[in-house]
């Protein structure tokens, strides 16, 4: 595999993986929550179109219109009925009630639709398969150029949305300090409920995306929450923008991991991350020390 292959590879799965955190990194800058029902809430989409267009013959384009609105009332629901009554008692119980919807919601998807791997690549024609060669070693995936720009187009309307839109500003304010935004009149109740919204929808849409370039299955769900926190670690978590560098970084290392040996595709994303992760606690931990080197008056 030539050089600028292994480059374009590597950008365009991390686009994949920037569209899959962006969700995850949403919920936790607005509401400090990880939400370990991510990954399960990606592969539920993805069965619910499935699901959709194999029943009534549509194409998974259709279906998705039809369930990123129920994805994205899963989630204002999910925020209302489980995270807002977690969220009173600490940061530990939100954890542990998403780790719960986690296992149930593998469990259901299971019960539904058994254990075999599923594909909404066949549904969708040639796009699955065909590729623009630039040259006779650069080629370039029509499915994974889409999923990039995808990926772009909603980085950037949400970053164009939480800038110049009340409700955006509101999120903002919401996320920065919820006492005072509450004293300014703003809902943080409703402001937290349509940030899991639309966590939930852009998740249902990377899940969708997931099946149109490979398969998956009711237990694909951690997997995919791994590449996620992984991505949101690397590029900074709370930034949109730093989701797609950390996806990016993400996907390199995995396609040059590949490129060295196929056993290292994993293997060099998950080093990747421990590297960075590493280096930002070293970092921190130095500036603790120098500064409470100057407040005891220690110099050097």
């Amino acid at each position: 595999m030539s050089f600028f292959n292994l480059v374009a590879q590597g950008v365009l799965l991390g686009g994949y993986y920037a569209l899959l955190a962006c969700g995850l990194s949403l919920m936790f800058g607005v509401m400090r929550i990880i939400n370990l029902a991510h990954g399960d809430l990606a592969i539920l989409a993805a069965f619910l179109v499935f699901s959709i267009s194999d029943a009534f013959g549509l194409s998974p384009f259709l279906s998705l219109v039809g369930v990123l609105p129920i994805m994205a009332a899963v989630g204002w629901a999910l925020q209302r009925g489980v995270l807002e009554r977690s969220l009173r008692s600490g940061m530990l119980v939100p954890l542990l009630a998403t780790f719960g919807l986690s296992i149930a919601l593998e469990n259901l998807l299971f019960e539904a639709y058994g254990a075999d791997t599923r594909s909404l690549g066949g549904m969708i024609g040639d796009l699955a398969f065909d590729s623009y060669e630039v040259t006779s070693q650069f080629s370039v995936s029509y499915l994974a150029a889409l999923i990039f720009a995808l990926s772009v187009a909603l980085l950037g309307g949400l970053s164009i949305f939480l800038k110049t839109t009340s409700l955006g500003r509101a999120i903002r304010a919401t996320a920065e300090d919820p006492d005072t935004a509450e004293l300014v009149g703003i809902d943080a109740r409703a402001v937290y409920a349509v940030a899991a919204a639309i966590a939930v929808a852009t998740v249902a849409l990377a899940g969708v995306m997931l099946g149109m370039r490979a398969t998956f299955d009711p237990y694909s769900g951690p997997m995919q929450l791994i590449f996620a926190f992984e991505a949101v670690v690397i590029g900074g978590i709370g930034s949109l923008w730093g989701t797609l560098t950390g996806g990016i970084m993400l996907g390199l290392a995995q396609s040059i991991g590949a490129a060295i040996n196929p056993k290292w595709f994993l293997l060099a994303g998950h080093l990747t991350f421990l590297a960075v992760l590493g280096i930002r606690l070293f970092r921190d931990w130095a500036r603790a020390r120098g500064g409470l080197r100057s407040a005891l008056g220690l110099g050097g």
